[in-house]
């Protein structure tokens, strides 16, 4: 919807400080960009910087820094259950005066305080002042689809919907985190949310699903509104998940259909996101686009079941086939706008799938998000399982038979090639960061951070879920969708990352998750009679994939000299390792990575150095 900065403390930012920031904050919210400055005893000072894209109430007495109920709040996201919390705070005598979720949002909170975050359905970022007190207060939703950075200083701190608004704000150029860029390049995205690190030393991530205060003395700890947690209820029968998870579903997509400016839909062949675009088929009275990035690999082309469901639905479509010219170029521009290397090439394509959404004049975009980590979607969910039945001699059996014939052809990862690899060893984790040995040796210096994991539940399918949900790719996933959005002035939204239906599904059985050798058997069957049988059927697990020998001529010299070039990077990756990946004809699947993971940090560190 927008973006969000502002500074709490004893000496404010300069006018030409805030001039650069509002600047900045453009591409997220091109609309109008505002700025307020308060001033209160003691001299305590509040600024607060706002961009707006406009979604909801398209008229100007929703912008912000919006002013109600002797308050001021700068709000980044949206409301989605808007309408229903509108009509209780007007029974209970609220006035309004506009048709804005912002305006819901902030007399919610001064209706219930900050237990009205335990109402919302949706995704924020927020900062409300109290007008009368000068105290400031900050919250995040609760799976964290709204960014929110915080950068301390003596006299105060700054926030920010993105890194580069602290900064301009503050005229800080803060040292790079070393740590985080050598996790990034031996482990991977996955590694990056384990803490709320980020790739420069002293700004931090506020946690999703909290909120904090400021007052005088600085900004207060954190506190959680919301913990997820599993309650399996064992009488509940695979049918009755499924048609719960039906009716939650709709529901969801519903809610995020909501909106003044026409939505659009990213679509892959997979069973999340033709799941998200059938149920919007049959629920919406206005056209539905779906947009799908063309892979030129045949490796993970998904065409043919795009193409079906586009004529089963009758859909509108576009097909946006990758293009590789400019590469290099477009991807330092990313970088520099993600404020940290872009994690994987896939989002590289995704970005270029935003900008084809923007181009069609459309300011929201809908996602499949989390329904791999919601429903069970990966491979090693299948041994997972294994270990969640294996008091149930026939279950297990039936389940091993399955695996062997559907699943075990098509794995690679050879940590997952014994159906009861985690019946014998629970706490194997070697899959995760695989080549992580391989990867350190390309550092100049080694580095080594063993594998964790934070302990939600006994489950260790679940807990695997939620630790991928929280702490490692969703996280990661949503940190890349709402930049990629953004830079295109998109909104990006994903009706999986749903209160309701996440703590239904905490409830289901792991009994229940995988059947007849298909995950994400229950999203799967929610949807059947929606979405194309072909896609409910399909097994195959795919995703957007692509080597980085198809996306840059490595034989080329500027390409060559671009890589290799003096820079600061090389004082802890090996040129030499570099030069070496360049001489091979062929990259096996752990060295395109590599080679891209060390593109992009290059990038950055260029960029920010």
């Amino acid at each position: 919807m927008c973006g969000i900065a502002g500074y709490v403390g004893n000496a404010p930012p300069r006018a030409q400080a805030i001039d650069s920031a509002l600047s900045l904050m453009r591409r997220r919210g091109p609309d109008i960009q505002r700025a307020k400055a308060y001033e209160f005893p003691d001299c305590h000072h509040v600024v607060l910087l706002h961009a707006r894209l406009r979604i909801i109430d398209l008229d100007s007495r929703a912008d912000q820094p919006f002013n109600v109920a002797n308050s001021a709040i700068v709000y980044n996201g949206e409301l989605y259950n808007y309408r229903e919390i509108r009509a209780q705070l007007k029974s209970a005598g609220h006035q309004f005066i506009s048709e804005s979720d912002t305006e819901v949002m902030s007399r919610a909170i001064s209706h219930w305080g900050t237990q009205a975050f335990d109402k919302f359905e949706g995704m924020w970022s927020l900062a409300r002042l109290d007008l009368s007190t000068g105290a400031i207060l900050l919250s995040r939703d609760r799976f964290g689809e709204k960014p929110l950075y915080i950068l301390r200083q003596k006299h105060g701190f700054y926030f920010g919907s993105e890194i580069k608004f602290l900064l301009a704000l503050s005229g800080i150029s803060p040292d790079l985190d070393w740590s985080q860029l050598s996790r990034y390049l031996v482990n991977g995205y996955k590694s990056l949310y384990k803490q709320p690190a980020t790739f420069y030393s002293n700004v931090e991530e506020f946690p999703a699903a909290s909120f904090a205060e400021a007052k005088t003395d600085g900004l207060s700890l954190p506190v959680k509104f919301w913990s997820p947690a599993y309650a399996p209820d064992a009488r509940m029968s695979f049918n009755e998940a499924v048609e719960e998870i039906r009716l939650q579903l709709i529901r969801a997509v519903e809610l995020r259909l909501r909106s003044d400016v026409p939505v659009a839909f990213c679509m892959s062949g997979g069973v999340d996101s033709i799941a998200l675009i059938s149920i919007a088929q049959k629920i919406s009275n206005s056209a539905i686009h779906g947009f799908t990035a063309v892979n030129s690999d045949e490796r993970y082309d998904e065409w043919p079941l795009v193409e079906e469901t586009v004529q089963q639905l009758e859909l509108s479509h576009t097909a946006i086939p990758t293009d590789t010219s400019g590469f290099l170029d477009g991807l330092r521009t990313l970088v520099s706008y993600h404020d940290a290397p872009v994690y994987t090439i896939s989002y590289y394509a995704h970005w270029l799938l935003q900008q084809q959404i923007s181009k069609h004049g459309y300011r929201v975009s809908i996602s499949g998000t989390g329904a791999d980590e919601l429903f069970s979607g990966y491979y090693d969910h299948h041994l997972l399982y294994m270990n969640a039945v294996q008091d149930d001699e026939k279950l297990l059996n039936e389940s091993i038979r399955n695996w062997r014939s559907y699943i075990k052809p098509v794995v690679r990862n050879p940590f997952l090639q014994d159906p009861r690899a985690f019946i014998d060893n629970p706490n194997m984790r070697d899959h995760i960061f695989l080549n992580s040995h391989e990867m350190q040796e390309y550092l100049t210096t080694p580095w080594h951070e063993p594998f964790t994991e934070h302990c939600y539940t006994p489950s260790l399918l679940r807990n695997r879920m939620m630790n991928e949900l929280f702490h490692e790719a969703v996280p990661a996933i949503l940190h890349e969708d709402d930049l990629n959005a953004m830079y295109y002035s998109v909104e990006n939204r994903s009706p999986f990352l749903d209160r309701c239906l996440f703590e239904f599904s905490m409830r289901i059985p792991d009994r229940h998750l995988v059947r007849d050798g298909k995950a994400k058997i229950i999203l799967r069957e929610a949807v059947r009679g929606l979405a194309p049988t072909s896609v409910i059927n399909n097994r195959r697990k795919v995703g957007f994939n692509a080597p980085i020998l198809h996306f840059l001529n490595h034989r080329d010299p500027h390409v060559r000299e671009t890589l290799l070039d003096d820079s600061i990077i090389f004082q802890h990756v090996r040129r030499d390792r570099i030069e070496s990946l360049l001489d091979e004809d062929e990259l096996p699947n752990s060295k395109s990575k590599f080679l891209f993971y060390f593109i992009s940090a290059k990038f950055f560190v260029e960029a920010h150095s």
